[in-house]
């Protein structure tokens, strides 16, 4: 069993800089394979949860394990951004290129992918998500759909083994949101899904739990 956990947070103390206490003494474990979504008030800590599996906020206390060893410093969080991919929140946050295929491409030309095989993988990540012909679209002048779609496509395509998606339906019209639901389901991937909209982590995850004064609670 050991082997296969993938994240694993032992007592993790978090408090924002205001003061206030988010998380006291968390445990949390996601196993190969799992797909496990997260709900809870505004506030909770949904998304400072991802950010600290991600290293991109550390926590007060407590140990981060992702693939068996223990992530403390900027340098051990590198090899878990390689293999873990997070959507933001806003689609903006992940779009910086002026266009579609730039973005997209952007993550595999810093893996030392060449530009041609860059380009026929965020090509293919594209046409997956429906977004073909879409390449030199200009990344600002996207509906919100699209950014949203768009987003996803520079976290798939740099082919992670776990995904990490914070509210990746948020504010989409029906048709985007069963696009995202159907990449997640047919996807092998393990994954965890943080969103307020319980149909969406009916139809895409194994597992619920409710993040709430602290603690994660198994719905």
């Amino acid at each position: 069993m050991g082997k296969d956990i993938v994240i694993e947070l032992n007592r993790i103390s978090f408090r924002y800089p205001s003061g206030r206490q988010v998380f006291a003494e968390l445990d949390f474990i996601l196993s190969k394979g799992e797909r496990v979504g997260i709900t809870g008030p505004n506030g909770s800590g949904k998304t400072t949860l991802l950010h600290i599996i991600m290293g991109l906020l550390k926590p007060d206390m407590g140990e981060v394990k992702i693939f068996g060893k223990p992530r403390r410093t900027e340098e051990e969080f590198k090899e878990v951004r390689l293999k873990i991919g997070l959507l933001f929140q806003d689609p903006d946050d992940q779009l910086f290129c002026p266009t579609v295929v730039e973005d997209v491409a952007f993550g595999l030309l810093n893996l030392r992918k060449t530009h041609e095989e860059a380009h026929r993988i965020a090509q293919r990540t594209l046409k997956e998500l429906g977004l073909e012909g879409f390449e030199e679209r200009i990344t600002y002048t996207l509906s919100g759909g699209e950014k949203r779609l768009a987003s996803l496509a520079t976290v798939l395509a740099m082919e992670p083994k776990v995904l990490l998606l914070d509210e990746p339906t948020a504010g989409l019209d029906e048709e985007t949101t069963e696009r995202i639901i159907e990449v997640l389901t047919l996807s092998d991937l393990s994954y965890i899904v943080v969103t307020h909209d319980m149909e969406v982590l009916k139809r895409t995850t194994d597992c619920i739990y409710r993040l709430n004064d602290g603690k994660l609670h198994h719905l």
